[in-house]
């Protein structure tokens, strides 16, 4: 039996990134301790298991040294008071997958000579926060008190995906890495991303968040393209890291979702409820933590009875988690997987020969029939 020398850094490294508990590598592999101490090395076919077990590519397991796993883009994720050092692979992958689709997306509109957005870096931090908020709601043709329109977040959010899909935007919500079931993305690790482009500006906002949730991530992102900025964030502790880019993005999307006049207007009534931030977030279909945060900022309550609400929203979060949710429909959680506005265009392209389908398969992460079965669908849906 031959085995192939690894460095045990190496091995170590994989460990580590991967996030993989070590009794569960050690379950799978018996020898894994003694591959890490550098005193044993695995065969080709471990190596092989070892590398798809943690997410790997196994050309890295040949190195001279450890790569740095370094994002793509701006990263303003913290946990306390410290940036965020090292991506999941599950983050990484995402960002990669959603890069090459803009890229693709951003050349085939440049082929077809489509016009850049003119909102893209149209919004300084300089600005007025209510003056680019109102320059959001004029993108997104919505007026201060759209979410009243909406009975539920879910309809609020579709709705305002929507507006931004109108926009130019893509969007897309996910909480796993593709289709991949098994590999789910941590809110922890951040809530949402944003790839500014003057053509095809994308935003990812994790599906494993709750809506009302992903509605503040959405309008942060909104807010980021305003100001022609990209990254990726995770509101540890629900606040912005300390950086000015993002403080003034949070300010502008907290104005947009729950305007100063009409927050002040509702709170004498929504105090005297038993649970006011639940009364406010349902009013403005946002999270009841968002409600809560802007209470704090607009000094309508104290930093110790916001913090109270925090921990104790925290821990029904944790609750909640423990509840599953059915997946749904395969082919409808596409459009959000993918993004309606990306899908169009490929589905689109693929049909009229001007994208190979093996590119359109490897755009989507659909292949074969499954891809032509959801061509079928959205093409139907959406009245081609």
């Amino acid at each position: 039996m031959s085995y192939v020398a690894v460095k045990k850094d190496l091995i170590r490294w994989a460990h580590e990134r991967s996030g993989v508990p070590y009794e569960a590598l050690r379950k799978r592999f018996p020898k894994f301790d003694l591959w890490e101490r550098g005193e044993a090395m695995p065969t080709l076919r471990q190596l092989t298991d070892l590398a798809k077990k943690t997410l790997t590519p196994i050309g890295y397991f040949f190195l001279p040294a450890p790569p740095e796993d370094k994002l793509p883009i701006p990263d303003f994720r913290t946990v306390g008071d410290e940036t965020v050092k090292r991506p999941s692979p599950n983050l990484l992958e995402t960002v990669q997958t959603m890069q090459r689709r803009q890229g693709w997306l951003r050349d085939f509109l440049i082929e077809q000579e489509e016009p850049p957005l003119s909102f893209i870096g149209s919004v300084s931090i300089s600005d007025e926060v209510n003056a680019a908020a109102t320059k959001m709601r004029n993108l997104l043709d919505v007026s201060d008190d759209w979410a009243h329109h909406h009975a539920t977040w879910t309809a609020a959010l579709s709705a305002l995906c929507l507006a931004a899909d109108k926009a130019g935007v893509i969007v897309t919500i996910n909480s796993v890495v593709g289709n991949n079931n098994h590999r789910k993305l941590d809110t922890t690790e951040f809530r949402g991303f944003v790839l500014s482009d003057e053509y095809a500006p994308l935003i990812f906002i994790n599906g494993a968040d709750a809506k009302a949730a992903q509605m503040f991530t959405l309008a942060h992102e909104v807010a980021h393209l305003l100001i022609g900025k990209g990254g990726v964030f995770n509101f540890r502790d629900f606040l912005p890291a300390d950086n000015a880019v993002e403080q003034f993005c949070n300010r502008v999307a907290a104005e947009f979702l729950v305007p100063e006049r009409e927050m002040k207007a509702a709170w004498p009534d929504a105090r005297k409820a038993l649970e006011p931030f639940q009364v406010l977030a349902r009013r403005f279909k946002v999270s009841p933590l968002v409600a809560a945060r802007r209470s704090l900022d607009l000094d309508m309550i104290s930093k110790s009875t916001f913090f109270d609400f925090y921990r104790e929203y925290q821990e029904d979060e944790r609750r909640r988690k423990t509840t599953k949710a059915s997946s749904g429909d395969f082919y409808a959680t596409q459009n959000f997987r993918i993004g309606r506005r990306f899908a169009a265009t490929v589905v689109r392209a693929a049909k009229e020969g001007r994208l190979l389908y093996n590119e359109a398969y490897q755009l989507t992460g659909l292949y074969g029939k499954t891809f032509d079965r959801y061509a079928e669908k959205f093409e139907a849906r959406i009245g081609a």
